[in-house]
């Protein structure tokens, strides 16, 4: 399995090796080490419904490869843009873990 961590900085806040480590150790101490992300990415953003919540089981789905119109309608989400990384994310990840 591969666990993935996609977090949205501040233009001023690189995603360095001593930020990773950071977030890591903060995961480590608050959850476990389980919890420690295989790799973290830097996202453009987190796709929304239209009340603000994450949609995080649709990010999930485009990632195991199912297709977007499956995964998330459109008209119920505040900004459908945001799927667009995580389709490209997925390709990505696919080849880079032989499951392409």
């Amino acid at each position: 399995s591969f666990l993935a961590l996609f977090v949205v900085l501040r233009e001023d806040c690189p995603l360095d090796d001593g930020l990773r480590a950071r977030i890591a150790v903060a995961i480590r101490q608050a959850a476990s080490p389980r919890h420690v992300p295989d790799d973290i990415f830097v996202a453009p953003g987190i796709p929304r419904t239209l009340t603000g919540k994450k949609m995080e089981v649709p990010v999930r789905r485009l990632l195991l490869g199912m297709p977007r119109e499956k995964v998330a309608s459109p008209d119920a989400m505040a900004n459908p843009e945001s799927l667009d990384y995580y389709e490209d994310m997925a390709r990505v990840l696919a080849e880079r873990l032989g499951t392409a």
